[in-house]
């Protein structure tokens, strides 16, 4: 009878430690239903936003035809709050300085300001972005003035009312 009891433990150990195994309990995934002020929904999708404008070192000027005519190849990538290149809607505004050198405000007058470029609508937003370079393409009409140096600004106003601004130093030579 004894032997039929000490048995007994030993399957009943073996189906609990069967049973209670290794799996760690599922994590639940869905938000919480109530709405407590403790968590807002949309403060997740928030650190997705634009949250830094750079302009890429591909930038350059491109002569077309006769030296008179000219235009920048221009290209924008816009971050995250992670440092990762996004894709975002926004109306993009470009301005052209010249290049005070040795000075401690190098940009100097304004040479020219581009009409804004809304990309809000899907459609013109896929018509400027390059998926290959995660980044923004734009071609800038511009009629350069001789071996000068410039500064182009960049500025993006997002949808959140914030406006991103980078600057980038371009020399033309011919």
């Amino acid at each position: 009878m004894r032997v039929v009891a000490v048995v007994l433990q030993v399957f009943f150990f073996i189906f609990l430690l069967v049973e209670a195994g290794c799996e760690q309990p599922p994590i639940r995934s869905e938000l919480p239903a109530d709405a407590d002020n403790s968590f807002n929904r949309f403060s997740t999708y928030t650190r997705y936003a634009s949250e830094k404008i750079n302009i890429l070192p591909l930038t350059e000027f491109i002569d077309v035809g006769d030296a008179q005519q000219a235009k920048i190849n221009l290209y924008v990538s816009l971050s995250d709050s992670f440092g990762s290149q996004i894709k975002s809607p926004g109306v993009f505004r470009f301005e052209l300085y010249e290049r005070v050198l040795r000075s401690s405000e190098p940009k100097g007058k304004r040479v020219v300001i581009w009409q804004d470029i809304d990309l809000t609508d899907p459609v013109k937003n896929n018509d400027h972005w390059r998926d290959f370079l995660r980044a923004y393409e734009f071609n800038l009409p511009f009629e350069p003035g001789g071996n000068q140096s410039y500064i182009l600004q960049a500025t993006c106003l997002c949808p959140s009312g914030k406006r991103l601004s980078a600057e980038f130093a371009l020399k033309r030579t011919k």
